[in-house]
């Protein structure tokens, strides 16, 4: 009973005991790293979002995410007539919560100003009040004295760029001193092409995040198959150290939607993974290929060439976690072949899915 008592209390009190299921997020690791699944853009009552920090980490077990960031406003201070405190303060609580479960939460801030610059998020702080700054260079230059890595947030935002997204000589300037190391190709629901191709162009690091103020719930559906957009970091160890290391080395995919976004070599070993050929068929007329898709991504093949002599299909989807049969057919004497497509959602530059031949 007095067991009982204990616990019931401990409750009451608010303790960080969590009874979640943690969803499985079937995305697989490569040959020399771990595929750690992140958010570094979110924010609760200590800016401008609508739930205390400790929710951020409970959604994040429930999704099955490995490492977050809340990155509150400096500048906006939504609920400053309630709520009054240092701007590590929802690090800290979200922090100790997280302690004894699978996530790992990040220190990190958003500099907050007009456009331009607008946003930019620095993670890996020591102390987000030293960004409390008027000038964004000064804020830029305390993230870098503090060893921390800024990556300039959702820069297709409508309500900053209404026309049309622009890389502006303030941009310049940021980026020559050392100042953005990595950009927001997606945020929230958007994807944002031109920012797609400045990583590209620019060798920065990118990023996809929710950027969720509201209940995660409120904005995606779970019911239908949503889910949030993720930075997939591909580290050698679920570590601080080790995920900046990999941010450091553009080590991240995009994952948004049904769509992969990031570099070739990274896609392709996810794609190689994801899906296994478990039987070759052939016949004297047809070749049978059984495949199985692992994974919880789809992948969408659209075929690119003509005259080969096998023929395959115009467009295929391989579904997540399902097996596949898919027929060919011998157009001529042959007993091999190559099959020649482009997996279209997995996208290596803008408008750019991964090429991939295979042969028969």
């Amino acid at each position: 009973m007095k067991k009982l008592l204990l616990l019931t209390a401990i409750l009451m009190a608010g303790g960080t005991i969590q009874a979640q299921v943690r969803n499985h997020v079937a995305i697989p690791d490569l040959d020399d790293y771990l595929t750690l699944k992140c958010d570094f853009h979110m924010h609760s009552v200590f800016s401008d979002g609508l739930v205390w920090p400790t929710v951020r980490v409970d959604e994040a077990i429930r999704e099955g995410l490995d490492v977050i960031a809340i990155t509150e406003h400096i500048e906006v201070l939504r609920h400053k007539d309630d709520i009054t405190a240092s701007h590590n303060r929802a690090f800290d609580i979200a922090a100790k919560y997280a302690k004894g479960t699978d996530i790992l939460v990040l220190k990190g801030s958003e500099i907050t100003k007009g456009m331009p610059p607008g946003h930019f998020n620095a993670i890996f702080l020591d102390d987000c009040d030293a960004l409390e700054t008027q000038d964004p260079m000064d804020a830029f230059a305390a993230t870098v004295e503090q060893g921390g890595f800024i990556f300039w947030n959702h820069p297709g935002w409508d309500s900053q760029q209404p026309d049309t997204t622009l890389w502006m000589p303030e941009h310049t300037e940021i980026y020559d001193r050392g100042f953005m190391q990595g950009i927001e190709v997606v945020n929230f629901h958007s994807y944002y092409p031109e920012a797609h191709q400045w990583a590209i162009d620019r060798n920065l690091t990118m990023f996809g995040n929710s950027d969720i103020h509201h209940p995660m719930q409120t904005d995606f559906d779970f019911a239908r198959g949503e889910h949030r957009p993720m930075t997939l970091v591909f580290a050698t160890e679920k570590t601080p150290a080790a995920i900046r290391e990999a941010l450091d080395e553009r080590r991240t995919a995009v994952w948004f939607e049904d769509k992969l976004i990031g570099q070739e070599e990274i896609l392709r070993e996810i794609f190689e993974k994801s899906v296994d050929t478990i039987n070759v068929r052939k016949t004297a007329t047809r070749i049978y290929i059984t495949l199985k898709n692992n994974s919880d991504l789809p992948f969408h093949l659209v075929k690119r060439e003509q005259g080969n002599p096998l023929a395959y299909f115009r467009q295929y989807t391989i579904q997540p976690h399902r097996q596949h049969v898919i027929t060919i057919k011998k157009t001529q004497e042959s007993t091999s072949g190559r099959l020649k497509y482009e997996v279209t959602n997995l996208l290596v530059a803008p408008g750019k899915g991964l090429y991939c031949e295979t042969d028969i």
